[in-house]
């Protein structure tokens, strides 16, 4: 009994010696990983596997002693499978978070393809975890962004980022990132279902990202893109506000100050987040003929690091703005 013991205690000290070692060699070192687009800062993987290790699956060592032999050995296998599994779970989605922070699309893309249907012993499908089905709407999504994708692979994808954020709203609807990325993903599919269905998916769109919200009032991107819907609202042109009065009696409307107060939340929870976030707060300061404070956020959101392409869209638009604005 107390080699089997010892055994999985020195399992346990090898797995935290080569979580250690990753760790150490890692960029992110011991500080963590800063992700973007998130207010959350993710652990390294030799913290969460010590919380795994003293909090969940290995802390059944402490009731050994009070089991039979044969308890023992059932006890090790459930227990031990769960501290694999738990590990392996979180390596892959700090794997995937990193990938993301280092704008390495299409790897994450592959990475969470290589894991959707793996399944461990007595233990669900990936795909049937909400954090894993989120994240694999995302990694769709945001493949079907890249410059020069061919349209009908750009509508498979996005189709299929919007299968995954469904589903992992019905395996968790307390997950606000699952509600955040179901509203991004529809949005995204309504390009493709005519004026009415957009119009109409508007409202449920509104109804999920401040559901969000609600979930996690610091998550910045999710106050983002809801400052981001509101003023597309506000700057509607006439006509279109006329087609869609025909189609719904009471189509969905905003306003400049509405989309500003969620930019300005967003900054507030976490500032300098994200770049286009700077540039919507010079465009709606814009919109409501504030040219200083226009001129203030445009100028930030040109001098913002362009680390990916979409930094640099951001880049371009803020100086041609700037040009304009004199």
């Amino acid at each position: 009994m107390s080699s089997k013991i010892w055994s999985l205690t020195q399992m346990a000290g090898i797995i935290l010696r080569r979580c250690a070692s990753r760790t150490l060699l890692s960029p992110s070192g011991a500080k963590g990983i800063r992700i973007r687009g998130t207010n959350r800062d993710h652990w390294t993987t030799l913290r969460r596997t010590a919380t795994t290790l003293t909090t969940g699956g290995a802390a059944f060592l402490l009731g050994v002693p009070t089991l039979s032999c044969l308890g023992y050995e059932a006890y090790h296998r459930v227990h031990g499978s769960a501290v694999v599994h738990a590990l392996e779970k979180e390596e892959v989605l700090e794997q995937a978070d990193y990938l993301y922070s280092c704008a390495e699309t299409e790897k994450l893309y592959q990475l969470l393809l290589k894991y959707k249907d793996r399944q461990g012993e007595l233990f669900p499908l990936f795909i049937d975890d909400a954090e894993f089905l989120w994240r694999l709407a995302r990694a769709s999504r945001d493949l079907s962004e890249l410059p020069n994708m061919e349209d009908g692979r750009k509508k498979q994808l996005i189709f299929e980022g919007f299968e995954f954020a469904k589903k992992a709203l019905e395996k968790d609807e307390k997950c606000f990132a699952a509600h955040k990325w179901y509203a991004v993903c529809l949005s995204d599919v309504g390009e493709y279902e005519g004026v009415k269905v957009k119009i109409g998916n508007s409202y449920i769109i509104r109804e999920h990202l401040e559901k969000a919200i609600e979930l996690n009032p610091k998550d910045a991107t999710s106050l983002h893109i809801l400052g981001y819907w509101c003023f597309a609202f506000a700057e509607l042109p006439w006509y279109q506000r006329k087609v869609a009065a025909v189609i719904f009696s009471s189509p969905p409307t905003s306003t400049y100050e509405e989309a500003l107060g969620f930019f300005l939340k967003a900054e507030e929870v976490d500032p300098d987040f994200y770049s286009k976030n700077l540039l919507m707060l010079g465009k709606t300061y814009m919109g409501m003929k504030d040219k200083q404070k226009a001129l203030f956020y445009l100028t930030k959101a040109k001098e913002y690091p362009a680390h990916t392409l979409e930094d640099k869209a951001v880049h371009k638009e803020a100086v041609d703005l700037l040009k304009k604005l004199g």
